[in-house]
């Protein structure tokens, strides 16, 4: 006789009037957890959606009436993942109205406010990452954040929801492949790996599935490249093929912000756009060739007058900035009319920018507070498209979201480009102060490296 296989039970069923969930082990560990971001990295088709909208049901039973956040990386992912499984759940069990104009789902429960119309006691918003500004009308009691590494869910999304569940100290449930390093990395796992116990991570392979099949698993395991089959299987941080700066180091090339003295050098690069102009300031140390960013700047729709009184603010001199491709000389005129002088890149070509930043790193020649995590993500997952047999090509991935690299390429181009020796034009109040002063570069301790060297899988 021929062993019996063992039944798969469905994630959930209905038993009487009782619905009963039947979970894998990472699915319950996910759901034990008491920890306020709870972070599931998992392999793919692991059943980390499916098991989403459970988890933000029960959140909204027991923090009673309110808003609560559903969010995806972009508008396919909530059409095709999202949004069925919160139907499957929230309409087809629980009886919730889903209004597809608003993206909204709505309780069947009725409160009324003194001057207010009657209103549905819980809602739950959905929204893309994709488009930030529709996560900042919302105030939350609670969040689930599906496909939260993959490349459309930036930083900035996740500091939104942040503040929107700041009032009611709402949890946020995390449930994605890793997709990059940026800041699903170095913001959540890695915070999870040094000790805030406001993260736990619940890590497992798509095989955790029991209805994903062992012969699949084990045929990508052979066939993909070890770092992807890790990354997209496995749920397991690694650095992937095509990353550009596979050099860059949150170890070696960044550093806490400390007060930079009036009397450094300053630099900047400088990213034209009509709908968003970008720069990125540096700071050169008087006694090395070493250069600290310390701010980006970011702003839609000014005139080059009004970007440069914005940019110009606060600082002790003019920036010596470099700005733009080859051929936008006339923003170049526009900025220097309204008093910055914008010098052309050193080359038009972006693969030999890009081999001076690579080599500036080599040298250990930039550095960057690590207060800038916008930028600091940009340098984690600037990569170049892979080929069927996940090899790099030429083209690079998204090359348009890159603004703060581009800025970067631009100044970073002309000052390690060789015979070039850029110097800053001084405002009329900055004083030469003492170059004398001590180095402010902090420094951490060997316990401080060991602790982040130990969080950092893929470096």
């Amino acid at each position: 006789m021929s062993p019996t296989k063992e039944k798969i039970l469905p994630l959930w069923e209905i038993k009487g009037n009782e619905l009963q969930l039947n979970l894998h082990d990472g699915q319950q560990q996910a759901w034990d957890s008491t920890a306020r971001f709870p972070v599931i990295l998992a392999g793919t088709q692991s059943g980390k959606t499916a098991f989403g909208p459970f988890w933000l049901h029960r959140e909204a039973e027991e923090k009673g009436n309110g808003d609560y956040l559903a969010v995806t990386a972009n508008y396919d992912l909530f059409k095709l993942k999202m949004l069925p499984a919160l139907r499957v759940v929230f309409e087809g069990m629980f009886g919730w109205g889903y209004q597809g104009s608003d993206r909204v789902f709505s309780s069947p429960t009725m409160i009324s406010l003194p001057g207010s119309p009657t209103m549905p006691a819980k809602k739950i918003i959905l929204r893309s990452a994709k488009a930030e500004g529709g996560l900042e009308s919302a105030t939350a009691n609670a969040a689930w954040l599906d496909e939260a590494g993959h490349p459309d869910f930036k930083i900035g999304s996740w500091e939104a929801v942040q503040r929107r569940l700041s009032l009611a100290e709402g949890r946020c449930l995390f449930s994605t492949t890793p997709y990059n390093l940026g800041y699903l990395k170095t913001e959540v796992h890695d915070r999870a790996v040094r000790g805030d116990p406001s993260f736990e991570i619940i890590n497992f392979a798509s095989i955790m599935n029991p209805t994903f099949p062992l012969a699949e698993f084990l045929r990508v395991r052979r066939t993909l490249q070890r770092w992807k089959f890790a990354m997209f299987y496995l749920g397991i941080f690694k650095r992937p093929a095509g990353l550009i700066y596979d050099n860059f180091s949150t170890i070696r090339h960044t550093c806490p912000r400390f007060a930079i003295p009036d009397t450094w050098e300053r630099f900047m690069g400088l990213d034209f756009g009509s709908v968003n102009t970008y720069a990125v300031f540096y700071a050169k140390h008087p006694k090395a060739r070493k250069y600290y960013a310390y701010r980006v700047y970011n702003s839609p729709k000014k005139t080059a007058k009004d970007h440069t009184i914005a940019i110009l603010k606060g600082e002790p001199m003019i920036p010596y900035t470099v700005g733009g491709s080859k051929s936008e000389d006339q923003w170049r005129l526009e900025f220097r009319a309204a008093g910055l002088p914008v010098r052309e890149p050193a080359t038009k070509e972006v693969e030999i920018g890009i081999d001076r930043v690579y080599g500036a790193h080599n040298l250990d020649a930039i550095m960057i507070f690590d207060d800038l995590k916008g930028y600091i993500e940009e340098k984690q997952t600037y990569s170049r498209k892979t080929d069927n047999a996940g090899e790099p090509t030429e083209e690079i991935e998204n090359k348009g979201d890159f603004h703060r690299l581009d800025c970067e390429r631009y100044i970073m181009g002309k000052l390690f480009a060789k015979g070039i020796h850029p110097k800053n034009k001084k405002m009329s109040f900055y004083v030469l102060g003492n170059n004398e002063s001590p180095d402010p570069t902090p420094v951490r301790s060997a316990a401080e490296i060991d602790q982040m060297l130990e969080a950092y899988n893929g470096e």
